[in-house]
């Protein structure tokens, strides 16, 4: 596996952005929302160059926007944005770009619904994600789609029945396993969870985010608190041992991180888990 983080820094500069990573140990970036195949193909070519030079592989280019909304004009605009973004993973070769299924929660963006469990959104989500894919027909890149605890994409079932569904080659699977862990039952059992979702997947996945979750005691109902690598209840060795079966490529990314200083203790954190499970970064 190859670890990344976001990296703190602000000039637009693809080679001192990805001398960053290098710095930090990292093998593996984020795709900066300055870099656009569409409006900045120079800037996008370098970019692309400097990964490859330094050997550094591109996770993913995010989209994080609502194609499912229930605004006409802002789910137009988040389906154009949605294919700028695959265009632009699959001109720079990243392993995927990434956004939710889409949401018709009316208050935020990837908000929960109580039509989000129905087959009419299922079909809805079905036909965004074709439409997306259709308009770029991506080859060396996948449309992927974030594990989210209150959608139905929640599990290794029901992402593999989506993309199923989807029936396009380009569709493929991104993992966020602390996402899927939404209640204390699977919280308190998560290896044996990672384990069968794992063994689902097989060798699907084309990368990964990782984080750590604490069940907060001090609440009468359940709050999942994010918090730094190795102060959760993820079983992170048996995590770790889990990725490490995967090609040897993938990337696994750090994320929601409020700054520079806390992403270097979880990075040091997951690098001495990784110790203890025996496996290692390349």
């Amino acid at each position: 596996m190859r670890l990344g983080a976001p990296v703190f820094i602000n000039e637009k500069d693809p080679e001192a952005y990805v001398i960053e990573h290098v710095r930090k140990g990292y093998r593996a970036a984020y795709c900066p929302d300055w870099i656009n195949a569409d409006t900045e193909p120079e800037l996008c070519g370098a970019f692309r160059a400097a990964l490859d030079k330094h050997d550094i592989v591109l996770a993913e280019v995010g989209v994080w926007k609502n194609v499912l909304s229930k605004n006409p004009a802002e789910a137009k605009a988040a389906f154009d944005y949605s294919v700028r973004r695959l265009q632009t993973a699959e001109e720079l070769n990243a392993r995927c770009a990434v956004n939710i299924v889409g949401s018709w929660c009316e208050t935020n963006w990837d908000g929960p619904h109580e039509k989000g469990y129905s087959q009419e959104f299922f079909d809805a989500a079905v036909e965004a994600a074709r439409n997306v894919i259709d308009a770029v027909k991506p080859g060396r890149t996948k449309m992927t789609f974030e594990i989210m605890p209150c959608m139905f994409i929640d599990c290794a079932a029901e992402y593999l029945r989506f993309i199923r569904a989807v029936d396009r080659r380009a569709a493929g699977v991104h993992l966020d396993p602390t996402n899927s862990i939404a209640n204390p039952r699977l919280l308190y059992d998560n290896a044996a969870f990672f384990r069968n979702e794992f063994k689902m997947f097989g060798d699907a996945v084309v990368s990964i985010h990782l984080k750590d979750i604490h069940l907060n005691p001090a609440e009468f109902t359940v709050n999942l608190e994010e918090v730094v690598i190795g102060k959760g209840d993820i079983d992170y060795v048996n995590l770790l041992r889990l990725i490490d079966k995967l090609p040897p490529d993938t990337p696994g990314m750090l994320e929601h991180l409020a700054t520079e200083a806390l992403y270097d203790e979880a990075a040091a954190s997951i690098r001495a888990l990784a110790d203890k499970a025996g496996v290692r970064f390349k």
